[in-house]
């Protein structure tokens, strides 16, 4: 089981997914470069933004994919921002027909969308909240939206910002309440096994956060794909 990522984030998702991966899916072993994969790797790019992922990066990707012919899986993962999840899933499937990119028939493809965006997700752990920040601007946040009670993936935004700059501000406060930073560069405290954990356990528990379940749903799948892969070697 060989796995391609083309992830939108040039930053954070490069620092995070490897982290949550190694705890999610630990048979999998990163590879720097594609065309070392061999038997249960993952492979990372990042596609430096959207929409330079669709544009600059994904034929690419899938020419080389194609042409090695050793990855099972292809994963884009980028963000909503503005869009609905359908619409960006859409946006990605309708550039591809356009522009005649075809994967090849055997290998499977999914599109992981990060709603609103990745810091969402991580909005997700209540361990982080505080129930009576010091912070004005943090209450005013938590008066507009409670996070620790509502699914981040539903909150707005407060005048004329992208939901994903919002959501980040608001991480950022959170974090800093808490005498810790976050910052794409330094994603520090998410890329953490508890972190990860907190997150796991909000999905579940609430329903909340129906796009980062996605994401471990995928990786369910992939572990039980690996596991039964090898439980057959050993049977032969």
């Amino acid at each position: 089981m060989n796995i391609y990522f083309l992830v939108e984030g040039k930053r954070t998702e490069r620092k995070v997914y490897p982290k949550w991966l190694s705890v999610l899916i630990p048979e999998l072993v990163e590879v720097k470069y594609f065309d070392e994969a061999i038997q249960n790797n993952y492979y990372i790019f990042s596609g430096n933004g959207y929409p330079s992922l669709l544009h600059n990066h994904l034929r690419n990707c899938v020419d080389e994919i194609n042409a090695l012919n050793c990855y099972n899986e292809f994963v884009v993962c980028l963000d909503a921002d503005e869009d609905t999840i359908e619409d960006r899933k859409m946006e990605v499937l309708t550039f591809m027909k356009n522009e005649d990119i075809c994967l090849s028939s055997n290998i499977n493809f999914t599109i992981i969308v990060q709603n609103r965006c990745i810091e969402t997700w991580f909005l997700g752990n209540t361990k982080l909240f505080k129930k009576n920040p010091n912070s004005e601007i943090l209450r005013d946040y938590i008066r507009f939206y409670d996070v620790s009670k509502n699914d981040p993936e539903q909150m707005g935004k407060i005048g004329e910002t992208q939901h994903a700059q919002f959501h980040n501000e608001y991480l950022q406060e959170l974090f800093v309440e808490r005498n810790l930073s976050y910052s794409k560069n330094n994603p520090k405290e998410v890329v953490q096994a508890y972190f990860l954990a907190e997150l796991v356990k909000r999905a579940a528990k609430t329903k909340h956060l129906q796009t980062f379940q996605s994401f471990l749903d995928f990786c369910t799948q992939i572990r039980h794909k690996i596991q039964s892969n090898d439980k057959h070697t050993h049977t032969k």
